[in-house]
């Protein structure tokens, strides 16, 4: 079954290095399985006070593949340059 890894960038502290992170993830994860579904884009809130800023979505083929690409040594410097860059959330969905 499919697993997602959602990300929510509230706050950007570092555009330059959001947008190195950018260029480089998207062939790690490819590597683990990955791709976009939903990257930035219209949000409309049908039911409650969640209030998303800049979603992205990833779907991996498992549960496994997502928390794999998660923490691997390939992201391990990419996901330090994310946090260092912007203040989020991330919520990661599957069976």
């Amino acid at each position: 079954m499919p697993a997602y890894g959602f990300f929510d960038n509230l706050d950007v502290v570092d555009a330059a290095k959001l947008a190195e992170y950018k260029e480089r993830v998207a062939p790690i994860v490819a590597r683990f399985g990955g791709r976009y579904v939903v990257v930035g884009g219209r949000v409309d809130v049908m039911e409650g006070q969640w209030s998303p800023v800049y979603p992205v979505m990833i779907e991996f083929p498992t549960f496994e593949d997502l928390h794999a690409w998660y923490a691997s040594e390939e992201y391990r410097e990419l996901k330090a340059l994310r946090l260092s860059a912007a203040r989020g959330n991330a919520v990661f969905f599957g069976t």
